[in-house]
């Protein structure tokens, strides 16, 4: 009768404190290897040839209990106020493989491949950047605001060159040789801007193909 009123609860704590309490202290004929880092226990000591069930769950418990051991014992332990009690674990010794394949290699865009085949090398970034002026004193940027290739676009007063008036001239929509300078120059980075985009939809080209 008195069997009867236990409830689920009851019977699981009347049949765990029947169990038999087992070692945690575990001693095997050859010592576990760790890697902590990996949360990774090592055993080397051989199973019978056809191991059972509860042989097989016996060596995983044993290297359980092995690796909670060597945690309590080599990791510092720390206690904080929010976070609770924190273990630190050391650095990974096993090297596992990686989740994804390599990266395919970049390709080289064509002038990559042209200053290789010239032996160009590339200069070393913010190398030559400025550049001295000997008129001012100074030390000027090539490019971009008051850049050297700049130069003479805002002179009130340049040299001509006759060859290159007569061409101005002959345009008829009121070019001047000042501006003239600007729109070469403006020209000559939208060329090279529609060059890079070319290449690079070449490049893009040649990857999926490959």
């Amino acid at each position: 009768m008195e069997a009867d009123t236990l409830g689920p609860a009851d019977m699981i704590i009347e049949s765990a404190t029947k169990l038999e309490r087992l070692p945690i202290t575990i001693s095997k004929p050859i010592p576990y290897t760790f890697d902590l880092g990996n949360l990774l226990c090592n055993d080397t000591n051989p199973l019978p040839p056809s191991p059972s069930d509860s042989q097989i769950c016996s060596a995983a418990r044993d290297c359980a209990q092995a690796l909670i051991n060597q945690l309590l014992t080599t990791c510092p332990i720390t206690s904080h106020p929010s976070n609770g009690v924190l273990l630190t674990l050391p650095s990974s010794t096993t090297i596992l493989p990686r989740e994804k394949p390599l990266p395919a290699e970049r390709q080289q865009t064509k002038w990559e491949k042209f200053a290789k085949k010239k032996g160009i090398k590339d200069k070393k970034r913010g190398e030559g950047k400025m550049v001295y002026e000997e008129e001012t004193g100074e030390w000027v940027p090539k490019w971009g605001y008051k850049g050297r290739n700049k130069d003479g676009e805002g002179d009130w007063i340049v040299e001509v060159d006759e060859k290159k008036e007569i061409e101005v001239q002959g345009k008829g929509d009121g070019s001047t040789l000042q501006g003239e300078g600007r729109r070469e120059r403006v020209d000559k980075v939208r060329r090279n801007d529609r060059k890079q985009r070319a290449n690079e939809r070449k490049e893009r080209k040649a990857g999926t193909i490959n």
